[in-house]
C-alpha cells in the first residue's frame, strides 16, 4: 500500500513487542488458516442472524407494535446504524485482515482497555447467542413432542455444533453454507407464499391484500396510549431489530480466515444494503401482511408461551388460510435455522476468545490450534459455558421464558459491542489523517464517513440508554438486570484493564497502522500481485462457463 511510519513511536514499539510475543506463541500454539471462500463468507454474513428471532420471536413484537411499526423500525435501524457500521468495519478489516480481529485494532487506534472491553463484551454476547439458539432448538422441538425433557434437544444441538466447529474451517464453512442457504430459501419461500396468497391464490380464494392493516391495526400503542404509545411501539421494534439484524461481527472475526480478504470483505460490505432490504425489510413486510397483529391464535400462543412454530405469525397466517402440511415443514426449517445460528455463534465466540488470547488479554491456553487451524481449547471453553442453556430443563422455567432472558442479555451486549466498533473506526480515521496516509491506498473506503459514523454512534448511545425503559414502571428486577447488565459488564472490564495495565488513550499520530501489514501482504500476495481484480479475472478464465458463473455470484 506504500504507507511508511517511523518506528520510534512508543506505541509502535509496544505493539511490535506484542507481535514478537505473538509470533513466538504461534510457533508453539499454531494459528488459524485462510480456509473460508467468498461464498462461505457471503452466506455467513447473510445467514448469521436469520434465526428463530425472525421466525417465531417476531410475533411478540408484531402484536405489540403493529405491521407498519415493524417495517419502520427495521428500516430505521438497518439503514441508519447497521449499514454504516458494516461499511466502516469493512474499511478497517480490508486494510488489516489480522487474526487478532477488530479487538486488536481497538487497542491500537483508541485504547488497549477498549480492545479488552470490546473483546470480552462480544464474547459474552456470542456465548449468550449460542445459548439463545440452543434454547430455541429445544423450544421448536417441543412443537412435536412436549413430553421429552428439553435438555435432550439441547444436548443434541450442542454435540452437532461442537463437531462442526472442530473440523477444518473449510468444512465448517461448507456446513454453514448449506444451513444458511436453507434459511434464505425458507425466507424467500414464505415471502412468495405471502405474495401469492394475498393476491387470491389460497384455498379460500380470498385476495386479502393489506386487510390485516385495517381498522387501526397498522400501528399499536405500547406501554402507554396515544401517539407516545405508538412511538414506544416503534421503539420496541428498533430494540428487537438489534437482536435479529446482524452487524459486521461475523466478517470482522473471520477476517484472518478469509481467502483473498481485500477483495472478499469489500464485496460483502457493498452487498449489505441489498441484504438489509431484501431479507429483513421485505421479510417483516410480508409477515405483517400474512398474519394480523390482533389474530386470536397468535395472541393465545404468545400468552400461553406455546412452543416452536405454534407462536410463529407465519404459521398462524398459513393455518388461517386453510393451507395444510406447511406448518410442520416450517417448524423443521425453523429448527435448522436455530441450529445454524448456534453453529455460527459458537464459531464467532470461540474466535473472539482466540483473538483475545493472541493479544495477551486471555490465557494463552485458548490460542492453541489444531493442525487444521481450529482453536480447539476456545471451542471447548465456549461449549462448556453454553451448558447454562440447560436452565430450560428446570421445572420452574419454560423454554420460551429462558429464551427471552438470553435475548435481552444478548441485545444490549451487541449494541455495546457495535458502538465500540464505531469508536474504533473513528480512531482509525483520525490516525490515518494525522499520519498523512493516502486514502487512495486503502483497498476499500466507507462512503460518507465519518458523518454517518457519528450519526450511528449517537443512535447506538441512545439505544443503550433507553433499551430497558419499560423495566422501570412498574419496576421489574429481572427485566432491568437483563437489559442493562451488559453495559455494566463493558464498563467494568474497561476499568479493570485500565487500572491493571495503566493504559492510556492512543494519540492519533502514534496509532499503529502498520504492524502485521507486511506479513498479510506476503500472505495475500498470490491474490493481489498484478491487481486484485486482474488476478481474479485470470483465475476465472481457466474455468468452465458454469463454474465461472457460480464463482462470480460470490
Amino acid at each position: 500500500m506504500g504507507f511508511e511510519k517511523d518506528g520510534s513511536s512508543p506505541v509502535l514499539r509496544s505493539t511490535t513487542q506484542t507481535s514478537e510475543i505473538a509470533n513466538g506463541a504461534t510457533d508453539s500454539y499454531g494459528e488459524t488458516k485462510r480456509g473460508l471462500s467468498p461464498r462461505h463468507v457471503q452466506l455467513m454474513a447473510i445467514g448469521g442472524s436469520i434465526g428463530t428471532g425472525l421466525w417465531v420471536g417476531i410475533g411478540g413484537v408484531l402484536s405489540k407494535a403493529g405491521p407498519l411499526s415493524l417495517i419502520l423500525g427495521y428500516t430505521f435501524w438497518g439503514l441508519l446504524f447497521i449499514w454504516p457500521l458494516n461499511l466502516c468495519v469493512a474499511e478497517m478489516c480490508a486494510y488489516l485482515p489480522i487474526r487478532g480481529s477488530i479487538f486488536e485494532l481497538a487497542s491500537r487506534f483508541v485504547d488497549p482497555a477498549l480492545g479488552f472491553a470490546m473483546g470480552w463484551t462480544y464474547f459474552f454476547a456470542g456465548v449468550m447467542l449460542v445459548c439463545t439458539e440452543y434454547s430455541a432448538v429445544a423450544t421448536v422441538m417441543q412443537y412435536w413432542n412436549a413430553d421429552i425433557n428439553p435438555a435432550v434437544w439441547i444436548a443434541m444441538a450442542m454435540v452437532v455444533c461442537f463437531l462442526l466447529n472442530v473440523v477444518a474451517v473449510k468444512w465448517y464453512g461448507e456446513s454453514e453454507f448449506v444451513m444458511a442457504s436453507t434459511k434464505v430459501l425458507l425466507l424467500f419461500g414464505l415471502c412468495l407464499i405471502t405474495l401469492i396468497t394475498m393476491s387470491g391464490g389460497n384455498p379460500r380464494g380470498e385476495a386479502y391484500g393489506f386487510t390485516n392493516w385495517g381498522n387501526g391495526n397498522a400501528m399499536h400503542a405500547y406501554y402507554t396510549t396515544g401517539s407516545i404509545g405508538r412511538f414506544l411501539g416503534w421503539w420496541e421494534v428498533v430494540i428487537y431489530a438489534v437482536f435479529t439484524i446482524a452487524g459486521p461481527d461475523m466478517i470482522a472475526l473471520a477476517a484472518g480466515e478469509i481467502q483473498n480478504p481485500r477483495r472478499t470483505i469489500p464485496r460483502v460490505a457493498k452487498l449489505i444494503f441489498y441484504r438489509l432490504v431484501g431479507f429483513y425489510v421485505v421479510g417483516v413486510l410480508c409477515v405483517g401482511i400474512i398474519c394480523s397483529s390482533r389474530d386470536p391464535m397468535l395472541l393465545g400462543a404468545i400468552e400461553n408461551s406455546e412452543p416452536g412454530a405454534a407462536a410463529s405469525p407465519w404459521v398462524v397466517g398459513i393455518k388461517n388460510l386453510g393451507i395444510s402440511g406447511l406448518p410442520d415443514l416450517i417448524n423443521a426449517m425453523i429448527m435448522l435455522s436455530g441450529w445454524s445460528c448456534g453453529n455460527a455463534y459458537l464459531y464467532s465466540s470461540s474466535r473472539t476468545l482466540y483473538g483475545l488470547a493472541k493479544d495477551g488479554q486471555a490465557p494463552k491456553f485458548f490460542a492453541k490450534c489444531t493442525k487444521s487451524g481450529v482453536p480447539i481449547n476456545a471451542v471447548c471453553a465456549v461449549s462448556l459455558i453454553s451448558c447454562i442453556t440447560f436452565l430450560v430443563s428446570a421445572p420452574s422455567n419454560s423454554a420460551v421464558e429462558v429464551f427471552f432472558w438470553f435475548v435481552d442479555l444478548t441485545t444490549t451486549a451487541l449494541i455495546m459491542t457495535y458502538t465500540m466498533m464505531l469508536v474504533t473506526f473513528l480512531g482509525f480515521y483520525r490516525a490515518r489523517n494525522a499520519q498523512g496516509m493516502d486514502p487512495a491506498s486503502l483497498p476499500y473506503r466507507a462512503p460518507w464517513a465519518p458523518y454517518t459514523t457519528y450519526f450511528a454512534l449517537l443512535l447506538g448511545v441512545l439505544v443503550l440508554f433507553f433499551v430497558g425503559y419499560d423495566a422501570f414502571a412498574p419496576f421489574d428486577v429481572r427485566s432491568f438486570i437483563t437489559a442493562y447488565f451488559a453495559i455494566a459488564f463493558a464498563f467494568f472490564t474497561f476499568v479493570i484493564w485500565k487500572v491493571l495495565k495503566h493504559t492510556k488513550l492512543v494519540k492519533a499520530i502514534d496509532a499503529d497502522l502498520i504492524s502485521g501489514k507486511k506479513e498479510i501482504d506476503e500472505e495475500c500476495s498470490h491474490w493481489e500481485l498484478g491487481g486484485v481484480e486482474e488476478v481474479e479475472k485470470e483465475r476465472l478464465s481457466h474455468m468452465s462457463f458454469t463454474r465461472r458463473c457460480w464463482e462470480r455470484m460470490w
